[in-house]
């Protein structure tokens, strides 16, 4: 389990975009870096993001090693009325982690 942040305002106006943020608490393990006795530290990144709101797609994000730790990621999202965002990441060792938060349009 990822530990997940996200910000969005608390009410949007329809049609206009705002800002969606999130910081996600993850190692990103790069799989190249090695430990005190020099053995290879595995690879554990997230590689995919897609962000959904109501069911309609937002954006999709392919991420890759160089992604430090502990990624902030910010992007825009316009909304045409109230709903769900809904936040789905993957990765390595079988990681899947679904996160919503409620958009409120005035």
């Amino acid at each position: 389990m990822v530990r997940v942040l996200i910000n969005v305002p608390k009410t949007v106006r329809r049609d206009e975009p705002f800002e969606v943020r999130l910081l996600i608490s993850h190692p990103m393990e790069s799989g190249q870096r090695r430990d005190t006795l020099g053995l290879a530290i595995p690879r554990e990144i997230i590689d995919r993001l897609d962000c959904t709101l109501d069911g309609e797609a937002v954006i999709h994000m392919s991420l890759f090693p160089a992604i430090s730790a502990n990624p902030y990621l910010s992007f825009s999202a316009v909304a045409q009325r109230s709903g769900t965002m809904t936040i789905t990441f993957s990765g390595d060792r079988g990681l899947t982690q679904v996160e919503s938060v409620p958009i409120t349009v005035v």
